[in-house]
């Protein structure tokens, strides 16, 4: 252990030695004295520091932040961890890391800072890549809409409409072929009701595979299409609840809407056992809230692995700056929730 009083160590030592750039200012905003880190760092002589406004080193999208921070500063409110940029004499943009405090008896700050440059730098590849990233997650799912949007056409425009074809010949057999016994006819029936069942399937298949309700008649529409049909074909009610404005979503953001609605009726039609669900499309000023709610069985989310279809829902989330959040507990039902901070939106 060092003894100060016997030892040569002192502040000076510290003030000369230390990598980081430490310095002592005016109220004025004038360096008054700063060790040799500050000088290496910023390139300049310690005459031409001292003769100008510590503001003209400072990178000039930074001043504004940076005089106001000073302001609170100087008023008594400690700076920590306060960031900015400043230019070298070669023209160099660098990162500098502050904490800083005033002495109002003696009128002036002790500053130290350290050089973020390399963090800010990781920080900002970091943020590309993630853009990159994510603009290739939208490639990709548009790329998939796309592909999704020719099948349903060949679907519904091909398929639905051979078994419209075969239907219509069958019904002009059945009333214009005289002597048909009774066993022939029922065949005839039977094969006419059965291409209409068809061709209703078809026509919910194309819907599911691609909703070109969305392009004409908006979310909220393709939504309450999607309750009443999943009401009917399961017998177990489902109703939407919405307020919220059309142009407020992206289109990507509807389509995102309605596939997490469809993955989380999928879900509870397979897992939950339940005998309602509710959907609300909720828009506030500062965010838009999509939730899935059903009474079913639940489940204890701590334990539980989340399926594919969870992340496959979290991974749509997140391309759209949502956050998906599920409650869920035994006996007590599945609440699923997308939710957008409307700043954070990409439009």
């Amino acid at each position: 252990m060092v003894n100060l009083k016997n030892s040569s160590f002192d502040l000076f030592v510290f003030f000369e030695r230390t990598p980081d750039l430490v310095c002592i200012a005016s109220k004025d905003g004038y360096f008054k004295k700063v060790n040799p880190a500050v000088i290496e760092k910023l390139g300049y002589s310690e005459e031409e520091l001292f003769a100008r406004p510590i503001a003209s080193f400072i990178y000039n999208e930074d001043k504004d932040s940076t005089q106001k921070t000073r302001d609170a500063m100087l008023a008594g409110e400690a700076l920590k961890n306060f960031e900015n940029r400043y230019i070298t004499k070669h023209g160099k943009i660098i990162w500098l890391d502050w904490t800083s405090i005033y002495f109002p008896e003696d009128e002036v700050v002790f500053a130290i800072a350290k050089d973020a440059s390399n963090r800010k730098q990781a920080e900002k590849e970091t943020e590309e890549n993630f853009k990159r990233a994510k603009g290739l997650a939208s490639h990709f799912k548009s790329s998939i809409e796309k592909d999704r949007k020719y099948f349903a056409y060949e679907l519904h425009e091909e398929l639905a409409q051979l078994a419209a074809v075969v239907r219509l010949d069958l019904n002009w057999v059945a009333k214009n072929s005289s002597g048909l016994d009774s066993i022939t006819k029922d065949r005839i029936d039977h094969v006419m009701a059965v291409s209409e069942l068809l061709i209703k399937k078809i026509q919910r298949i194309s819907f599911s595979v691609s909703p070109n309700m969305l392009d004409y008649f908006g979310l909220k529409d393709t939504l309450e299409w999607l309750c009443h049909d999943f009401s009917i074909l399961n017998e177990i009610p489902c109703h939407l609840k919405s307020n919220f404005q059309e142009d407020s979503l992206t289109h990507e953001m509807k389509i995102d809407f309605f596939r997490i609605c469809q993955e989380s009726l999928s879900n509870v039609l397979a897992h939950a056992k339940a005998t309602s669900v509710t959907i609300t499309v909720n828009e506030t000023i500062d965010k838009l809230e999509l939730c899935i709610i059903d009474d079913g069985k639940g489940f204890d989310v701590t334990q539980k692995k989340l399926t594919s279809g969870f992340a496959a829902m979290r991974g749509r989330a997140a391309s759209i700056n949502g956050q998906l959040h599920v409650e869920s507990s035994i006996g007590r039902g599945t609440k699923i929730c997308l939710t957008i901070v409307k700043q954070d939106q990409l439009h």
